[in-house]
């Protein structure tokens, strides 16, 4: 089983960047398709980006996209998520997840894999 780690969480003002990072232990994650999730007090945990297992192809959420880049570090067996221009709706716990069914993507949507990390926290507001 897979441990994913997510780092690089906090609070931020409107308009500013944070860099999250996911490191996995006990596999290698090369092989799998990788994604965020995140959960805003009172919602349901909601796709945010995934990327495939070379990191040529990355999807993300309409609410997202053109904002948040996620990327990959295949040797260092990390998996990251750049945020710029966030925003207070950004706010919520970031959660990575392992092992997306890559088949099951359909235009800016994947369901989720198996493997969670703890989360972190990512507060935007004034």
């Amino acid at each position: 089983q897979v441990q994913l780690v997510e780092s690089g969480g906090g609070l931020v003002q409107p308009g500013t960047s944070l860099r999250l990072s996911c490191a996995a232990s006990g596999r290698a994650i090369s092989g799998e398709m990788m994604a965020w999730f995140r959960q805003a007090p009172g919602k349901e945990r909601e796709f945010v980006a995934a990327i495939s297992r070379a990191g040529g192809t990355t999807i993300q959420a309409g609410s997202v996209k053109g904002r948040f880049t996620i990327s990959r570090d295949n040797p260092k067996n990390t998996v990251y998520l750049q945020m710029n221009t966030l925003k207070p709706e950004d706010t919520a716990v970031y959660y990575c997840n392992a092992g997306v069914p890559y088949w099951q993507c359909a235009g800016d949507l994947c369901p989720a894999g198996n493997d969670w990390g703890q989360g972190t926290q990512v507060t935007v507001s004034s």
